[in-house]
């Protein structure tokens, strides 16, 4: 059904404004679902985004791989040769997973600074965190206090809480609750294929 001329059209609106609201995409897939006899009636049965390399509000994820049901659309800007107009809320389920390496470096961007710290204050009794990485499906917390002359060390697991991320030590004692905007809804996290990964749903708001 994709090789539709009516959903190529759509398929390329929505890769352009996909890209649009992220600072950058290094290979993004798009299936619609649905045929041109729907989507002339302005419905479309459901799209799945898959990509990689993607890099949003100063987080770099690795992988993306998004379900979106059934749409109510307004086209008839598309065929004037006008931008997309996708309705103001779509509801999203699906995945995304994180290096360890992407989260460092992103957590010590200033808009995620204070968020690292927090967490580093719960789990490690110190500030600043100094980075992540995964060993043996752990997720390792690194963090130097002042006056330290080495850095201390974390590892801990994941899992979701009441749409929320949980961290605990894996040996017991500190964890910290890592908690997503209003409109995100974590149902899985885990460690998986050196990747921290979430599961679950949000609202993407589109004006």
């Amino acid at each position: 059904m994709a090789d539709q001329p009516v959903l190529k059209l759509l398929a390329k609106a929505l890769e352009l404004w996909l890209r649009q609201q992220c600072e950058a995409v290094q290979n993004l897939e798009i299936e619609l679902q649905g045929s041109s006899r729907d989507l002339l009636r302005g419905r479309l049965a459901g799209v799945r985004v898959q990509a990689r390399g993607v890099r949003y509000q100063q987080l770099e994820l690795a992988l993306v791989d998004l379900q979106v049901s059934e749409l109510q659309l307004q086209l008839g800007q598309l065929w004037r040769g006008q931008p997309l107009q996708l309705p103001a809320e779509i509801p999203i389920t699906g995945l995304v997973g994180f290096t360890p390496e992407a989260l460092s470096n992103a957590l010590l961007e200033p808009q995620w600074q204070g968020i690292a710290d927090g967490l580093a204050e719960q789990l490690l009794g110190v500030t600043p965190l100094m980075g992540l990485r995964i060993r043996e499906q752990r997720l390792v917390f690194q963090a130097r206090g002042l006056g330290s002359a080495e850095p201390l060390e974390l590892e801990t697991t994941l899992c979701a809480e009441n749409g929320h991320v949980r961290i605990s030590a894996a040996a017991g004692g500190n964890d910290a609750l890592l908690a997503m905007a209003p409109a995100i809804a974590v149902e899985r996290a885990a460690i998986e294929a050196g990747m921290v990964v979430l599961e679950g749903s949000a609202t993407v708001i589109t004006t």
